[in-house]
């Protein structure tokens, strides 16, 4: 077991490892990305990270990452042949565990039982993910950063333009072809990945639509249900665990 203090704006850059890796945020929110996800984790969830699979870890604000590394092959997960990551229920148990295992004097007999006693406690948990793919074109590219940045600027893609050098039309081609969606609704997917995680860090509803871009609280909701079916007061509630 290994933790990792992570003051504001920490990040590790793409890596893989060798072992499966359970990422669990002690304290704080973590953010891991994987080329097909991006899983927001507060400390009610960890996440089972394949060895192999390249994936960045980072967090916007304060927190503790404890790791766990368990080589392939010496561990009874289910799931270990999916080659995708796994959100997990961290339950206070699981938490202990986690502690436990990281004992550097622990016998062989003892993590034995520890590590089958984990697997046990090992409860996938649906999590909601949002996936935002961002344009290759330079000029695009220069967007959507500044929209990452910022997500409650509201210009239009017209005054982008202006901004970066490039038309209206060049623009919107450029994210229908590269980041999947229209640019309008690529930008609330965006609003949308910046609230998970403000939601998972306790922030109320009311002033994560603010800080995302929305006038109402209610417009936020309705985005957010359309999205992804659910209530953003819903997605990480303890009754999910």
């Amino acid at each position: 077991m290994a933790t990792f203090p992570m003051p504001a704006g920490t990040r590790f850059d793409w890596h893989t490892h060798e072992d499966h890796q359970l990422a669990w945020a002690a304290s704080g929110v973590l953010t891991v990305l994987t080329a097909g996800a991006t899983w927001v984790l507060p400390p009610t969830r960890a996440l089972w990270i394949p060895a192999g699979l390249p994936h960045e870890t980072a967090s916007d604000g304060r927190a503790t990452m404890r790791s766990l590394y368990i080589r392939p092959g010496l561990f009874p997960v289910r799931w270990t042949g999916t080659g995708q990551p796994v959100p997990v229920a961290a339950s206070p148990l699981l938490a202990e565990l986690i502690g436990y295992l990281g004992e550097p004097d622990l016998g062989t007999s003892r993590r034995a039982h520890a590590e089958a006693l984990l697997a046990d406690l090992l409860t996938p948990v649906p999590v909601t993910t949002i996936e935002v793919r961002l344009p290759g074109t330079p000029t695009a590219r220069r967007v959507a950063e500044a929209l990452r940045a910022d997500p409650t600027d509201r210009r239009t893609l017209r005054e982008w333009g202006r901004e970066v050098g490039a038309s209206e039309r060049t623009l919107a081609r450029a994210f229908a072809a590269e980041a999947g969606v229209p640019f309008g609704r690529w930008r609330t997917l965006l609003r949308l990945q910046a609230a998970l995680t403000m939601l998972a860090a306790g922030e109320p509803v009311s002033r994560v639509a603010g800080r995302v871009g929305y006038d109402t609280p209610s417009a936020f909701v309705a985005a957010f249900r359309r999205e992804t079916g659910q209530t953003p007061g819903s997605v990480f509630s303890p009754r999910r665990s």
